[in-house]
């Protein structure tokens, strides 16, 4: 079966929500990156399959909005294109969906990605409000509306019980109860994590962002938001360049007030982004007579409790490493999503152990990473976390990673909401 190369891709800036991005949509953002990528690989858009695009919170103007995004930025009619969502897996998603199509012959040359404005997830109206304003839409006449509106102006003025707020909803776990912060306190308490642990995670991962900023910028295409914007936003905007150990020691616990030490420092940031990706079979890149990045040699993923979906990628890395027929130790870099410095702590810990190792059947396949392999040019808790796009974005990181170092073999994984894990072996 021959090869699933990767030819190129490309990014927006990562922004934190309501800065930049803030009146930029899903749709707008994945069109500047698939408009950008075809550019810049002048790759004719008839040899495009299929658009596969992940979006967690898909706004409800741009219905498949991997279709829009795709007629958007000019690619013909007559390709198709659809979403997928797998949560903060759903940029992997895209990408492992093209791997099966051209693995199964169903086609050859694949635009993937992924698409987030966290800043227009969308309010909510409860459903009581919902009833009422429907029952003054259909009343007729004066006095039936008034009677209608008595009981809905105190209703709609209780903005706790008559709003909902979208974002806390999709960072709740419908199953377990426990927003995302939460089940990183649950392995944090689990595995023994301190806070001065977390935080020192989340001091490097600010470091290795701001010295790595002019070689992220090589993925990256500036944009300029809107009329109102004086300057071209060029550089992802979370990471701190003067953040310290002493300033993150002072922020408050968030997800649990008294014995918590999950904080708003050592936590991904809430952040809008697009990136997007060019997938080919080894002859397609051939035929078309392009170099590629790099080649996907294998995917996997795996489940777990949603109250520890962190700890998803401790699971995920055996399965893809037994998958490809690696071990550890063949992996020369790591892109570990860090949804949470307790999380990424979990999972270093677990694949270390040999108990955990033993109980799930993982003998063989687990160690110890080595951290100053993983997250070289840091990771989201500097950079962000636009859901749906992350895991196209630390696939393109990693591929022009390896390419600039000379690298063979890499790694990426995330955990994902709902208690999930993902990784995918690269080789160049």
């Amino acid at each position: 079966m021959e090869r699933i190369a990767i030819i190129d891709g490309v990014r927006t800036p990562f922004c934190k929500m309501g800065t930049d991005f803030n009146d930029l949509g899903a749709q707008e953002l994945g069109r500047i990156v698939t408009r950008e990528l075809l550019e810049r690989t002048q790759l004719d858009p008839k040899h495009i399959d299929e658009v596969i695009f992940g979006c967690v919170g898909q706004p409800a103007d741009a219905a498949n909005i991997a279709r829009v995004v795709a007629l958007l930025a000019g690619i013909p009619q007559t390709i198709p294109a659809f979403t997928v969502h797998r949560n903060c897996a759903s940029g992997i998603e895209s990408a492992v969906q093209a791997e099966i199509k051209i693995k199964v012959g169903e086609g050859r040359c694949y635009l993937v990605g992924g698409t987030e404005s966290m800043s227009n997830i969308p309010f909510y109206l409860a459903k009581t409000l919902q009833n009422q304003l429907g029952s003054l839409q259909r009343a007729k006449g004066l006095g039936a509306r008034l009677a209608v509106m008595s009981k809905f102006f105190p209703e709609y003025l209780n903005f706790q019980k008559s709003l909902k707020i979208g974002l806390q909803l999709g960072l709740t776990d419908p199953v377990c109860g426990l927003n995302m912060g939460q089940t990183a306190e649950v392995l944090a308490k689990e595995f023994g994590i301190t806070r001065e642990e977390q935080d020192h995670l989340a001091l490097v991962s600010h470091q290795r962002a701001i010295a790595g900023r002019r070689v992220l910028q090589e993925e990256i295409v500036p944009i300029i938001p809107g009329p109102k914007y004086k300057k071209v936003t060029e550089f992802d905007n979370g990471p701190r360049e003067n953040q310290t150990m002493e300033a993150l020691a002072k922020l408050k616990t968030v997800f649990d007030r008294y014995s918590g030490t999950v904080t708003a420092g050592n936590a991904s940031q809430i952040t809008d982004g697009a990136a997007a990706i060019i997938m080919m079979s080894e002859s397609k890149a051939k035929e078309l007579n392009v170099q590629p990045l790099g080649y996907l040699r294998a995917s996997a993923f795996s489940g777990v409790e949603p109250n520890r979906m962190g700890i998803g990628p401790a699971h995920a890395i055996p399965k893809v490493l037994k998958k490809a027929g690696m071990r550890l130790n063949d992996i020369q870099a790591f892109e570990i999503n860090e949804a949470f410095a307790a999380q990424v702590l979990a999972c270093l810990k677990a694949l270390e152990s040999e108990k955990f190792a033993k109980d799930f059947g993982y003998e063989g396949y687990t160690g110890t990473i080595d951290r100053a392999k993983m997250n070289v040019n840091g990771g989201s808790i500097a950079l962000g976390h636009p859901v749906g796009t992350t895991g196209t974005r630390i696939i393109l990181t990693m591929l022009k990673h390896m390419k600039r170092n000379n690298l063979n073999i890499g790694l990426v994984s995330l955990c994902v909401g709902g208690g999930q894990g993902a990784a995918v072996i690269l080789e160049r």
